[in-house]
């Protein structure tokens, strides 16, 4: 069928392969302008790189954005990883409408943040939807659904790149089929059910060492690898990515005061909460890169007996 694919990066740019591999054109792709010193959009350079041409308008609500869609004359619209807003008068444009993709089980977790979120409050279960974009955010008739399990483990990392990112390109696949053959149904929101959820960042990464140890747990792995949950080490910031929690099922057997590092090994740092320890096995202190905590030790960097988060 005859394409055009509005998004960004990496999740845009497996999308755009994924339809040419198969044997689509892709009339044209719409992604945003890059901001100042950027590095090249991932899906812009792809598509230039394939001879497909390529639009970067500040707003896709201009009359110019408008008549470029109708130029192309598509027979659907795709839409991968948008942050931009697509009004009506641009989504309807193509032969059969537009369809986009979000990364969680609509009409939950509507907003930008919608991966981060329901790990950090240890949901079990996620997945992704194509829908109908409308001017709601995230509103629109749900068209395909796929569930996913969150295992206790997870993190941002394994869920979306593991996970949410294959099955998602398969998915933009396989709702296009169906819109364009006329097989699809849409099923309306059930605004009861709606929950908005905004940005995820660094006011909501902070780690608050007085929750018990599985709100803590949650947090880092909500934030793992962005944008990084974090902390204090003698007034420097401290981002903690991987770690394990240590419950501790007997009153009174959590040891040293909150926040405090009260055990340092080879490999690892272990920190007190509410109701047991987090294991910190890699960090990121200060500018410095993301490190095995066992640098950190080893630079004296980090000790026993400090309290985080002062």
């Amino acid at each position: 069928m005859k394409i055009a694919i509005v998004g960004q990066q990496d999740f845009g740019k497996a999308v755009l392969e994924a339809f040419l591999a198969r044997g689509d054109e892709v009339a044209g792709v719409f992604c945003a302008p890059e901001k100042p010193g950027a590095k090249p959009d991932m899906l812009k350079t792809a598509a230039q790189g394939k001879g497909i041409q390529v639009f970067q308008f500040q707003s896709l609500k201009t009359p110019e954005a408008r008549e470029t869609m109708q130029k192309l004359e598509v027979e659907i619209g795709v839409m991968a990883f948008v942050l931009q807003f697509a009004p009506q008068d641009f989504v309807s444009i193509p032969k059969h409408g537009t369809i986009q993709f979000h990364p969680s089980l609509l009409p939950k977790y509507r907003g930008p943040s919608s991966i981060n979120w329901p790990i950090s409050r240890g949901e079990t279960k996620s997945g992704l939807t194509i829908f109908r974009p409308t001017d709601g955010l995230d509103e629109g008739p749900v068209i395909l659904q796929k569930e996913i399990r969150i295992g206790p483990d997870d993190t941002l990392g394994t869920v979306y790149f593991d996970r949410l990112f294959p099955m998602g390109v398969q998915a933009m696949l396989e709702a296009a089929d169906l819109v364009a053959g006329g097989k699809h149904r849409e099923l309306v929101q059930d605004e009861s059910q709606a929950t908005y959820e905004g940005w995820f960042r660094e006011a909501e990464s902070r780690i608050n060492w007085a929750n018990h140890v599985d709100v803590v747990h949650n947090l880092i792995r909500g934030c793992n690898p962005a944008p990084g949950a974090w902390t204090s080490v003698g007034g420097v910031k401290l981002q903690i990515f991987d770690c394990k929690k240590h419950p501790v099922r007997t009153y009174g057997a959590v040891k040293g005061k909150i926040g405090e590092i009260v055990e340092c090994g080879a490999a690892s740092f272990q920190v007190t909460a509410q109701g047991g320890r987090i294991e910190v096995l890699r960090a990121k202190l200060g500018d410095g890169k993301k490190v095995a905590a066992a640098d950190l030790l080893d630079a004296g960097a980090i000790k026993a007996g400090q309290l985080l988060g002062t």
